[in-house]
């Protein structure tokens, strides 16, 4: 098993140009990125549109934020199909060129018979078949299926699946009573990281990241070092300014942020609509009420 799991990691946008990739953007981000205090990347996950991308796109961003990362930094690829021979063998294609972990999110198309027994077998095959450590996806919001304690309880002493990411509403204090010592809890948002990282988890996947990286690594900072009027006040801040953000407008709101905040965000890829000029000036006033322009 590799070392612990900690820090603020970013669910990293994929930009488009013309509806196309844009990997020149996407090298001029992590370039930025690399400089700032993440402990790492979730690469093709929900922000990065994921599932609006082909396979030939999914490894050619992956390669480019393996190569563009800083030596401090770890890549998570989601890998997660709704088949366990597919996840599998993308799982691989990640492992080969360079992947630190692979995140799986569930599958959910037949969730009504994907039951506990079902997606303890899921997870346990596509750890003992990938060389390096899995972790899963809580992904309810997107996905309709939440992971019962009792999977968590069961897959997290799997020598091989090393955590999870959570973005499931008020579920953290089941999971962090059941699983093993080993597994790393990640919260899956900004809005959460407080009380996530009070109750045990390690750190978080945040999308605010994406735009505020740092100022999401201070929160970080600050619980670890016990600091809470400070991570209260900045939690209360973050919390605020996300829920105008990714809450209000979702992938979009994030890459208008980024746009905002310095980085390429652009647009999203069709169907998912661009922002309208209010949806931007609303993500504008909040950046500037956070005190945040310019950060």
């Amino acid at each position: 098993m590799s070392k612990k799991l900690a820090g603020i990691f970013a669910p990293i946008s994929t930009p488009f140009d013309n509806e196309d990739i844009s990997l020149d953007h996407l090298k001029s981000n992590m370039r930025k990125y690399k400089e700032t205090g993440l402990a790492g990347f979730f690469a093709l996950g929900s922000n990065g549109e994921s599932k609006s991308l082909t396979e030939t796109e999914k490894l050619q961003i992956l390669d480019v934020v393996l190569r563009e990362k800083g030596d401090h930094q770890v890549v998570m690829a989601g890998t997660g199909y709704e088949s366990t021979r597919q996840t599998i063998s993308f799982s691989k294609k990640a492992v080969e060129i360079g992947a630190d972990y692979v995140s799986v999110v569930t599958p959910s198309y037949f969730k009504k018979r994907l039951t506990d027994e079902a997606l303890i077998g899921y997870y346990t095959d596509v750890a003992d078949a990938v060389p390096i450590p899995v972790l899963a996806y809580n992904a309810p919001g997107f996905t309709g299926m939440t992971l019962s304690a009792k999977v968590i309880e069961k897959i997290s002493r799997h020598p091989n699946i090393a955590g999870m990411k959570d973005t499931s509403p008020g579920n953290m204090s089941s999971y962090l009573s059941v699983c093993g010592d080993d597994f790393d809890v990640l919260s899956g948002t900004v809005s959460t990281l407080f009380t996530a990282m009070a109750l045990g988890a390690s750190g978080g996947v945040v999308s605010l990241a994406n735009a505020f990286p740092n100022t999401c690594c201070d929160l970080y900072k600050k619980l670890r070092s016990a600091d809470l009027e400070d991570a209260r006040r900045l939690h209360y801040l973050l919390f605020n300014l996300n829920r105008s953000v990714s809450g209000s407008f979702g992938v979009a709101g994030v890459k208008y942020a980024m746009d905002v905040a310095g980085y390429y965000g652009g647009n999203p890829r069709l169907p998912l609509l661009p922002l309208s000029r209010e949806g931007q000036q609303f993500i504008y006033d909040a950046i500037s009420n956070a005190g945040l322009l310019g950060a």
